[in-house]
């Protein structure tokens, strides 16, 4: 027994640690046969699963499920009965290194992978006979290789591959006819391919098959194209060294994050011009913080990681993602980033940033260590002259402005009271928590509902955390539009706790009127912009509640009351007077205080209507769906 086993056995033994001990093992042999030109932070004392470099582990760290080291100066053949002994890893990537020899066929001892990147090395000779082990492998990229020979027909056996990428190989021989139902990018390009194009492989586009001596069944006619768009993968890629960065190709990316591949891709080169040569790396320990830097493949710009952050790809693994653009707002762009990994990611793009880099690095510490379950955690960021990135996580049930906003008329799914309230109080807590941090001095400073994002649970995450004090005066100026901006403000720069309230107070009005903060209104021929705050108020002055609330929310029972506290909570939250308003953390008591049934005995706050909730709720039953003017 080696003396790492024993150390091993004996630290679990020990109780020290709970470790996947044996996957662990297998990891240490594996970079201690293999050489590298970058330091791993891998150590039998430290914890694999929260401390290694591009380990990801299992939720009771039982197993080791994900492994990648890109670009990380691998040299040489992979050693075998290493990675291999894994058994429940599920994505490996080893992309961009300098890997020789044959294909390891001992990986197909892995029936549990689902994503296998190794393009990128210097890989060669036959590719496997028989996949059949890897029954349930998704995504299979070995493009840029070396290998030769034909490819057996029994790849139809892969029956989950959705991504197949064997281009820039010397693969020979006929292509076979594999019909793999779910297979969505396919690429075979620049290889010795002959023959036909089997009628299967017809619905991808001839650009797949382009560099081979293959011909097609149909010559008139072009193939139809790949039926699930979706799906954007770059074919190409950057392939950093110190003499140059040869690019980064996107395919069928969105035009708007093209624009910023390209543009990281000259700040990167103007780096590297004042820096000098670079080496090669992913992620290393910061000196200082909680943070943790993964360079990018050259080393140049990095992408800086918080503690705590299960998350592994670098800045090239960016610009290579699936993207779309989410939104426009005050102070940048929002795109979908969906990563080789099947991760799925929101990156900022801001724009207007005057401050250098320590502040920036500064605020990012601040934002990046809030830890809450209504606050979206700030995963990592990026900073250079000319780009700043920062990267959240993606929320599938989108923001609390498209629920409310989008697809309003007769097939719309009303957005119910349920959610309504219970996103309000996940809202006020999440801004609560972030009110009492920093000595109680941290503004949010951007509070809309476009930033109020949906979880799992169907309660709220507050995003874009801080941003206001980087804008530059300019941008400043630019977003003084009304809505959601307290009266008092007239610098963005200059938010303070009070005016977060003020906004908040904006958006639990949104929740009950179901309508924007400024709408258009035409009479007379003319348009004319329409306030909420100031509308709301008006309405109910004339003592006209019921007039206030969405129609959607007519048709539920037993809630005048709730919608009438809420109301009143709404409209303290938006005096003019930032002295008059309450704090955050006595708003999130208050939501939370209707929901437990003591909200109209307990606080009976001041409105321009001066109505007890239960003669409120009285003119909301009389009003009813018919006599409402809600207009949306």
């Amino acid at each position: 027994m080696s003396m790492l086993r024993i150390i091993c056995i004996v630290i679990l033994a020990l109780g020290v640690i709970s470790e996947p001990v044996e996957d662990k093992q297998a990891l240490l042999e594996f970079i201690s046969y293999v050489n590298h030109s970058r330091n791993l932070n891998w150590d039998f004392r430290s914890s694999a699963c929260d401390q290694w470099t591009g380990v990801t582990c299992n939720h009771d760290h039982s197993k080791i499920i994900a492994v990648r080291l890109p670009g990380v100066g691998f040299r040489g053949r992979m050693p075998p009965n290493t990675i291999s002994r894994l058994s429940g890893l599920q994505i490996l990537s080893l992309r961009s290194n300098g890997f020789t020899g044959p294909f390891p066929m001992d990986l197909l001892n892995l029936a549990n992978l689902t994503g296998l990147y190794l393009e990128s090395n210097r890989f060669q000779g036959p590719l496997p006979l028989d996949f059949s082990n890897w029954r349930n492998l998704s995504v299979l990229n070995l493009s840029n290789n070396g290998f030769n020979g034909s490819v057996s027909p029994l790849i139809g056996n892969l029956t989950q591959l959705t991504f197949l990428d064997l281009s820039k190989n010397s693969l020979s021989g006929e292509i076979p006819d594999f019909d793999i139902p779910s297979l969505q990018v396919l690429d075979l390009s620049n290889n010795n391919f002959s023959g036909t194009v089997p009628p299967s492989l017809m619905r991808f586009p001839r650009s797949v098959f382009s560099g081979n001596n293959v011909s097609f069944s149909n010559s008139s006619s072009s193939p139809p194209p790949v039926t699930s768009p979706t799906v954007t993968v770059g074919r190409k890629h950057s392939k950093f060294s110190e003499s140059a960065i040869l690019g980064v190709v996107i395919g069928s990316c969105t035009v708007a994050f093209i624009s910023i591949a390209l543009l990281l891709i000259c700040a990167n080169r103007k780096r590297k011009g004042r820096d000098g040569a670079a080496t090669n790396g992913k992620k290393e320990k910061s000196t200082k913080g909680k943070a943790s830097d993964r360079q990018n493949g050259n080393g140049n710009g990095r992408l800086t990681f918080f503690e705590g952050c299960n998350l592994a790809f670098d800045l090239e693994d960016l610009l290579r993602a699936s993207a779309e653009v989410l939104g426009k707002g005050t102070f940048g762009t929002t795109y979908k980033a969906a990563l080789e990994d099947a991760t799925t990611v929101a990156v900022k793009r801001l724009r207007e940033v005057v401050v250098g880099r320590k502040d920036f690095d500064q605020q990012m510490e601040t934002v990046g260590n809030i830890r809450h379950d209504n606050v979206a955690p700030l995963r990592a960021y990026y900073y250079s002259k000319d780009e700043k990135l920062m990267v959240y996580d993606y929320y599938h049930n989108g923001s609390l402005s498209a629920l409310l906003h989008a697809k309003r008329g007769e097939n719309r799914i009303p957005f119910d009271w349920e959610t309504r309230i219970k996103v309000a109080m996940g809202a006020a807590r999440g801004i609560a928590h972030i009110h009492a941090q920093g000595g109680k001095k941290l503004v949010h400073g951007n509070i809309k509902a476009s930033n109020i994002f949906i979880n799992a649970q169907l309660s709220a995450c507050v995003s874009d955390l801080g941003l206001a004090t980087l804008m530059s005066t300019t941008s400043s100026q630019a977003t003084r539009v009304p809505g959601y901006r307290a009266p008092e403000v007239t610098d963005t720069r200059k938010a303070s706790q009070a005016s977060d309230v003020y906004s908040f107070g904006v958006v639990l009005l949104e929740l009950l009127t179901g309508k924007s903060p400024v709408q258009t209104s035409s009479g007379n021929g003319e348009v004319e912009l329409v306030h909420l705050v100031r509308w709301v108020q008006s309405v109910v002055r004339e003592e006209w509640t019921g007039e206030v609330f969405d129609v959607e929310l007519l048709r539920y029972a037993n809630i005048e009351e709730e919608m009438v506290a809420m109301l009143q909570i709404g409209l303290s939250c938006v005096s003019r007077m930032p002295e008059q308003r309450p704090k955050m953390a006595e708003v999130a008591r208050m939501l939370d205080d209707i929901r437990n049934g003591s909200g109209s005995q307990t606080h009976t706050l001041n409105s321009p209507s001066g109505l007890t909730p239960a003669a409120a709720a009285t003119q909301v039953c009389e009003a009813g769906p018919s006599t409402s003017t809600v207009a949306n």
